[in-house]
């Protein structure tokens, strides 16, 4: 077993080590070694390689305290991953971009490679197609990237869209006027409109028609010029609502598609226009297509664990049903005289 001293200041003790030590017990878990707080610095004990990357991942992490950010378990558990493959610098550069501030003063900003790569393709692209698993930034990212521009006077003006499609419920079950049913299936983009900006800011621009939230059906025949337009949830769109949506683009507009091809409300035989526009643009160029996957989450870790559990799920029973062939489907072969 061998020891060493590693320097923290004692301003930076709370953050990194998290409520009651949670944080330094998941990393001596991880990492196979013990740690022990002192006044200044921690005693590392343990292997020699365990000593080793403890050291990188703190000194990670006090660089990113020292920048302002509260150290969470989705950090440690992102910034492990990272010194594991060797890119512990990786963190350090993506924590250098902040694409604004809310209101609140937080800043927006990526958090993982992937979410950096997505801000990246977003700002070279003129179409990023934005596909992932819930929790990984895709709407909120892409809903700052256009308040960011909208500010800048890139674009002057933003739309936001997304398919009412019922998703087990009958919107004419629903209470209501027509405006009522659409407006819950809107609310997500509402709310991270409110988060960034402001409610005053939002209904003084949305007012002037500035900012436009609509469903999917009400941008046909509109011809969509100097705009940032998002898509979101656009798994739940169809081949020809896809076409619809990306011929309405005009000169001097950005656009954004954002889905997760796992959480469809689509009829069972029902192809989804973002899986069919991934497949038929994919060559083009200026159109970016990022795939985020379950390292990207940056919700609560337990939605993280969710994620992947049901991706392992679906790879089983996909592997299932190709073992089991044509029957699993019901078909069923005749014979040659169709008896």
């Amino acid at each position: 077993m061998a020891e060493t001293l590693f320097d923290l200041p004692a301003q930076h003790e709370r953050n990194l080590f998290g409520q009651f030590d949670s944080h330094l017990k998941l990393i001596e878990q991880e990492l196979s070694v013990s740690i022990v707080p002192r006044n200044g610095h921690v005693k590392l004990i343990g292997s020699d390689a365990g000593i080793g990357q403890a050291k990188k991942l703190l000194a990670m992490l006090l660089v990113l305290s020292e920048k302002g950010n509260t150290i969470t378990e989705q950090n440690i558990r992102y910034a492990l991953s990272l010194l594991r493959e060797e890119r512990e610098r990786a963190m350090i550069e993506i924590d250098r971009e902040i694409i604004l501030h809310t209101m609140s003063g937080r800043p927006i900003k990526p958090k993982t490679v992937g979410q950096k790569e997505y801000i990246d393709s977003i700002e070279s692209n003129m179409i990023t197609f934005g596909i992932g698993p819930a929790g990984t930034g895709k709407t909120y990212l892409a809903m700052a990237m256009a308040i960011r521009a909208f500010r800048a006077e890139e674009v002057s003006r933003i739309i936001l869209t997304r398919p009412a499609i019922e998703a087990g419920e009958k919107l004419g079950f629903l209470p209501g006027d027509l405006q009522s049913k659409i407006d819950p299936y809107l609310r997500p983009l509402y709310d991270a409109l409110y988060d960034i900006m402001g409610a005053e800011a939002f209904l003084k621009n949305s007012e002037k028609g500035l900012i436009e939230v609509a469903p999917l059906a009400y941008m046909r025949g509109r011809t969509l010029d100097n705009a940032f337009i998002i898509l979101d949830e656009a798994q739940n769109t169809t081949p020809s609502q896809m076409k619809m949506f990306l011929t309405r683009i005009g000169f001097g507009s950005k656009v954004v598609v954002t889905g997760d091809r796992t959480q469809k409300d689509l009829p069972r035989d029902e192809k989804s226009g973002l899986d069919v526009a991934c497949r038929v643009l994919r060559k083009i160029s200026d159109i970016g297509m990022c795939e985020l996957t379950s390292r990207d989450v940056v919700r609560h870790p337990l939605v993280q664990k969710i994620v992947e559990a049901y991706e392992k799920y679906e790879e089983r029973e996909t592997a299932r049903q190709v073992k089991r062939g044509p029957r699993a489907s019901g078909v069923v072969r005749k014979g040659g005289n169709g008896r």
